[in-house]
């Protein structure tokens, strides 16, 4: 199993293109089950995640041509194995995005209940409960969701929960539904209105993504389409982070600070001097940084996907910080490997007071979580001495090519088996 050897106590300098984001891609990857055409997909990221869904997909009889440099083709024409096997989707809660789009199409599904990282409880309820309102008959056995529909139908949705997994799923499925189906209490993320605007060019009719109420017209068929998939937010946030905790001076390209302002304004908080440009960032970190405090919250609000890394910085930051955690009650798993880093922290139910030191000591510590992984980065390239990070599979899931990317902008680090 790899592990990743960091020496820390070099600062980030220079200059690194931000992939294309995950939690848009395999949405978008799903939206090719809706139409017998070719989807042909830019910018697509070669992660772990990616690599599953292509698997799943591909054993549905979807054709999937890949050139190795972020470029998907995918055809569904030959789609007739509308089945999402355990063994396939165990590790990847994204899996239950095929629900929607393979209902839709196929008039049936059978998706197993998915895994992921474990963070807390993700129910599919939601999911399921719009489904169900736009007429698909369902019922859960052995671990699976069995779903039947001649045709969906138009209907009126409001979840119980702000779910963005849950708004994707419904808004693929609508899109071949009799009718309108409004979605209320709809996610706003970015990445839900970059799967809006991939089945736009497919021959969707969808109003309203990105606000809390989205609209779809049913149409009888999807075709075809071009699209280049967004920069990766939370990957973009990542190296911002790195790059203030190591007090260095980093430009990220192909990529927009509009994707998260609230993350920005903490660094420039925290003492950071950002330039924002339309497709680049730049960071210049303080000598040291000044705590930050901050409340995870849905999109535009500070993301919960970027709490770990924050609490890895406030933990070399001067000053004391609370980090409160409201999307997921089990993320802050990370905190006891930073404390065998040496860093201050008091976890409080759902709170996290982290008090800065003046400096981390490299150990061995193991990833839990996709972004907990992310934060053992950071804190290790911040820490004195050497910081092995086992259990990396789980940074596999969701950052391309880190190691690499690290190297170039002068850190020590390297991937060990």
């Amino acid at each position: 199993m790899d592990k990743l050897l960091i020496e820390g106590g070099a600062p980030l300098v220079g200059e690194a293109a931000v992939s294309g984001a995950k939690n848009a891609a395999l949405p978008i990857i799903c939206a090719s089950l809706l139409c017998g055409d070719s989807l042909n997909l830019s910018n697509v990221p070669q992660l772990n995640d990616v690599a599953t869904m292509r698997r799943l997909i591909g054993q549905m009889g979807i054709e999937v041509t890949a050139d190795g440099g972020g470029t998907l083709t995918l055809n569904s024409r030959r789609l007739n194995n509308p089945v999402a096997p355990y063994e396939m989707v165990k590790t990847m809660r994204a899996s239950i995005l095929v629900l929607g789009p393979l209902l839709a199409r196929c008039g049936e599904a059978k998706v197993s209940m998915p895994g992921g990282c474990a963070i807390g409880a993700r129910p599919v309820d939601q999911h399921i409960k719009g489904l169900q309102a736009m007429g698909a008959e369902i019922r859960v056995e052995g671990g699976y969701v069995l779903a039947q529909a001649r045709r969906l139908k138009g209907a009126r949705i409001v979840t119980d929960m702000v779910t963005v997994t849950g708004t994707e799923n419904l808004m693929m499925a609508a899109t071949l539904a009799e009718g309108e189906t409004i979605i209320e209490n709809a996610a706003c993320e970015p990445e839900v209105v970059d799967l809006a605007r991939c089945l736009t060019a497919m021959g969707a009719k969808i109003s309203g993504a990105g606000s809390s109420r989205v609209s779809i017209q049913g149409v009888q068929a999807l075709h075809g389409a071009d699209y280049r998939v967004m920069p990766d937010r939370i990957e973009t946030g990542t190296y911002l982070c790195a790059a203030a905790a190591t007090r260095g001076a980093i430009v990220l390209t192909r990529t927009s600070a509009a994707l998260l302002e609230s993350v920005i304004d903490k660094l420039r908080e925290a003492g950071c001097a950002i330039d924002c440009r339309p497709d680049s960032i730049a960071l210049q970190a303080p000598p040291r940084l000044k705590s930050v405090s901050v409340r995870t919250a849905p999109y535009p609000a500070f993301p919960t996907d970027m709490q770990a890394q924050f609490m890895a910085i406030d933990s070399v930051a001067e000053g004391s910080a609370v980090i409160h955690e409201t999307i997921f009650e089990n993320r802050f798993m990370h905190a006891v490997e930073l404390l065998r880093l040496g860093a201050d922290i008091r976890i409080d139910a759902n709170n996290a007071v982290v008090t800065g030191v003046p400096a981390l000591d490299g150990a061995t510590v193991m990833a839990t979580d996709l972004r907990a992984s992310a934060s053992l980065v950071i804190a290790g390239l911040v820490a004195q001495g050497e910081t092995l990070i086992e259990r990396i599979y789980h940074l596999d899931r969701g950052y391309e090519r880190i190691e690499e990317k690290l190297t170039r902008l002068g850190a020590n680090v390297r991937r060990v088996r």
